[in-house]
């Protein structure tokens, strides 16, 4: 069993939660075992939200109000993401939304990615058979995949492909046959308004042969044959452990997992648990060896400095995390391609750490700044210091901050340019948040710690 303490919490609110604050540190710590907090807090159940407006029940329409409502929709999502607590919902929210990916370049309405978007939410730590079922018929899927254009007489392979080898087995486990005659099975479905209604005449209502199975499959009856095959297992435990764990995965413990899985019945929360209270997640090596992707870091910058959900001022805030995240490459409902954001390296460039830490920089100039536009209920640098029981002892202060917002120690000469950078031109013995300048110290101290390169990983 994984000692749980103070390394262990980080590590794992680090991965499962978009950053965390020392309230949810503490929220972690009060349970006794890791096993108790994943149970009760991760992976508990929990009243789904409200809508982003009633908008999102109207017939769609060429009403130009597209963008307005994705953009609102957007930051409907930043606002899931920053209440979570020490619940990863939103996290499993977002990793279904890169897995089954679908995009706003092509799903015109907000309204359809909505549909999806609480589909994930619903069926976070679901069942994957359910939910892969699911997908393929929901709206946003048929738009983004050219579902809704397949019929008996012109099936589309889109979909079908994409299914096999995205979604649930990966190359090099299905042929081009498979293809084809999954795609027949996939026939029939429409998008009307914002439901997907099946239209008998346009189903290819005949016998297919699909992984040497024959019979008049239908799409439910396609995902339950794939399911059968080991690899699906595999493919998707792959997925978690890569997002979850590290961007190489150990093979042998992702045989463990889809065991698991299998075992389950292809239900997400008892794989989810396995994983994330295993002794292979809490290993050394796998402790800061994960890139924050935007979400991660703007977001946890928010959560370091305590800031809530209902601090936040949408059209300013969360405008700013917007036009934010866009240059830093992940605008939510807007991935790449179907394969979806690759991550890992990929987030970081020479142009999107310069962003990075211009972020948290501008972050820092708004605590306690009342000409602020964005982020004005963040607490001045002096209130946030006196946060901590160590605020008046420079060198005490320096590795609480640290401990917080770094997921592992940093070097002797790394900690001494901090502790530098805090005293600024006083000495040791004679800081205090009270000495004039101290607010412009800490100010430089919290930027400084942000830049480093150890606060880019989870």
């Amino acid at each position: 069993m994984p000692v749980w303490d103070l390394s262990n919490a980080k590590h794992l609110l680090s991965r499962c939660l978009f950053g965390y604050s020392r309230k949810d540190l503490q929220r972690a710590l009060a349970y006794s075992t890791v096993e108790a907090f994943v149970e009760k807090e991760l992976l508990a159940d929990s009243p789904l939200p409200a809508p982003p407006g009633d908008w999102i029940t109207e017939t769609p329409v060429n009403n130009n109000l597209e963008g307005e409502r994705y953009r609102s929709l957007t930051y409907w999502w930043y606002d899931r993401m920053l209440a979570e607590e020490t619940n990863m919902r939103e996290k499993m929210v977002l990793f279904w939304h890169n897995h089954f990916v679908s995009a706003r370049d092509k799903v015109n309405y907000p309204q359809h990615m909505y549909i999806q978007n609480a589909l994930f939410r619903r069926m976070a730590w679901g069942n994957f058979r359910q939910l892969t079922k699911e997908v393929t018929i929901d709206p946003a899927m048929l738009i983004y995949l050219d579902g809704r254009l397949s019929r008996n007489n012109s099936p589309n392979e889109n979909y079908a492909r994409e299914l096999m080898e995205l979604f649930t087995l990966g190359i090099g486990n299905y042929t081009e046959e498979d293809i084809k005659q999954a795609a027949l099975a996939l026939t029939g479905w429409q998008v009307n308004g914002l439901t997907a209604t099946f239209v008998p005449s346009r189903f290819a209502n005949s016998n297919k042969t699909f992984f040497g199975k024959t019979g008049n499959f239908n799409h439910e009856n396609i995902i339950d044959i794939i399911l059968e095959k080991p690899q699906a297992a595999e493919f998707v435990c792959r997925k978690l452990y890569k997002e979850f764990v590290f961007y190489k995965p150990n093979e042998a413990f992702i045989k463990q997992m889809a065991n698991v899985f299998r075992q389950n019945n292809y239900e997400i929360r008892p794989v989810l648990s396995f994983l994330l209270t295993s002794e292979e997640f809490f290993s050394t090596q796998y402790k800061g060896a994960k890139i924050k992707n935007p979400m991660e870091i703007t977001l946890g910058v928010l959560k370091a400095f305590d800031l809530t959900a209902v601090q936040i001022t949408p059209s300013a805030d969360w405008a700013y995390i917007f036009s934010q995240t866009q240059a830093l490459q992940q605008q939510l409902f807007s991935p790449p391609d179907v394969q979806g954001w690759v991550g890992q390296r990929d987030w970081i460039s020479s142009t999107t750490y310069a962003v990075r830490g211009g972020f948290s920089d501008y972050v820092v100039n708004a605590m306690g700044n009342t000409r602020s536009t964005q982020f004005k209920l963040i607490p001045p640098p002096v209130d946030y210091a006196r946060s901590y029981k160590t605020s008046e002892e420079a060198i005490k202060f320096v590795d609480d901050i640290v401990s917080v917002f770094l997921q592992f120690p940093i070097s002797s000469p790394k900690k001494q340019t901090l502790v530098n950078t805090l005293l600024g031109s006083t000495i040791l013995a004679n800081w205090s948040t009270s000495t004039p300048g101290a607010e412009n110290q800490i100010k430089a101290l919290l930027k400084a710690i942000m830049r480093l390169p150890e606060f880019q990983f989870a």
